[in-house]
């Protein structure tokens, strides 16, 4: 390692010293980066030569996924085992529009996109499904997840049910 150059090495946690960082210079640009360790970020140059920290991604294993199915619309929401959303996607979001984005077929399309994301970005592997709705898409979108290489752990149903609450509308007179 050259003594004359000067580099900033950020330090994720404060009780690091710069002692235990291993550090590779790399001969084409003159940039020094830290080897990847465990809880360490590599340094990248960024826009007008300023060093930014890249982005730590965990794996995840499991996750919980929460299908909204309405008369109008599917949400898919994926999210790790404290609720830190993953991934998303609604029908409008792929492209559906009108009432085609109640059906079970934009549930299923839905749902491969979200648990691609999952999948490619975090690796997840097996899920806890929560249905909530009475839509068309709910089922489709349950079958979706195991057809797209997500193990389904459970499927609980979350959908809210009125005690006798509000009052129901007048009847409509034709």
């Amino acid at each position: 390692m050259a003594e004359d150059k000067k580099t900033e090495l950020k330090i994720e946690n404060k009780n690091q010293s710069l002692d235990n960082l291993e550090v590779n210079e790399n001969k084409e640009d003159g940039l020094i980066v830290p080897e990847k360790k465990e809880g360490q970020v590599k340094i990248e140059k960024g826009k007008k030569g300023k060093s930014k920290k890249r982005k730590v991604i965990k794996m995840i294993k499991s996750g919980h996924v929460y299908v909204q199915a309405s008369y109008n619309n599917t949400i898919i929401t994926i999210a790790d085992q404290n609720g830190n959303v993953i991934s998303w996607a609604s029908a409008g979001k792929c492209g559906f529009k009108g009432p085609k984005k109640a059906t079970p077929y934009a549930a299923g399309i839905i749902v491969k996109t979200a648990a691609e994301k999952a999948i490619k970005e975090r690796g997840l592997k097996e899920v806890y499904v929560f249905v909530k709705g009475v839509g068309a898409g709910r089922e489709a979108a349950v079958r979706a997840l195991n057809a797209n290489g997500l193990a389904v752990l459970s499927i609980k149903d979350v959908t809210p049910t009125p005690h006798n609450g509000c009052r129901p509308p007048k009847v409509r007179r034709v």
